[in-house]
């Protein structure tokens, strides 16, 4: 496996995947830097009494100088954002994104619903590369007392590239993960809340020869 400090060769080119597809190799590319980062997960909602609306992880992260001289192609997969929950109900996970079988990063968990104080949606995890991230966990809402008006849905989980939906007040939208791999806040609302959904993943290759 190469290091890093092997990027001795001129940089030629960086594409950009924010869908899934297929890297194919340039002519003359020996090496490439590959940054991969999986998608954000989805906040929760919550309506009634001292239940408390998580914002969903960040995805996770990883970095990895990959000898492609006798590869000509490589399968790009793209997470995609977990949605945000539905009234009482617990968000949905991002999804993983991958560069081949070289390294991928999972996503952020989905936000969770629950009495008072659960912990935190999980951030996902980076594997195969050089440098390896967790994404940041997602936080849980702020319940001053059981009258639903003073509280707040929570916080999304921020990833390599991206952020998560900030705090949100009684009654106002949650507010999406942005960038690339940022969780969505949740939301608190008796009028059928729903969380904010997560950003999608992306992979970043950087040609050298």
């Amino acid at each position: 496996m190469p290091n890093i400090s092997d990027l001795t060769g001129g940089f030629q080119a960086l594409r950009v995947f924010t869908s899934s597809g297929t890297w194919t190799k340039p002519s003359g590319i020996l090496k490439v830097k590959v940054t991969v980062v999986g998608a954000g997960g989805g906040g929760s909602a919550w309506d009634s009494g001292d239940d408390n609306a998580m914002g969903g992880g960040g995805g996770g992260a990883s970095i990895e100088v990959i000898d492609v001289s006798s590869v000509s192609s490589v399968t790009v997969t793209i997470g995609a954002g977990g949605a945000g929950s539905s009234t009482n109900a617990n968000g949905s996970a991002g999804g993983t994104t991958s560069f081949g079988s070289y390294l991928q990063a999972t996503g952020g968990g989905g936000g969770s619903r629950a009495n008072a104080s659960p912990s935190a949606s999980a951030g996902g995890v980076g594997s195969g590369g050089h440098i390896n991230f967790t994404g940041q966990k997602g936080s849980g809402g702020m319940i001053q007392n059981v009258s639903q008006e003073n509280n707040m849905g929570g916080m999304g989980g921020n990833s390599l590239l991206g952020f998560g939906g900030a705090f949100m007040p009684y009654g106002q939208s949650a507010q999406p993960g942005t960038g690339f791999g940022g969780g969505g806040g949740g939301r608190v609302d008796s009028n059928s809340p729903t969380g904010g959904a997560g950003s999608a993943g992306i992979v970043i290759v950087e040609e050298f020869t």
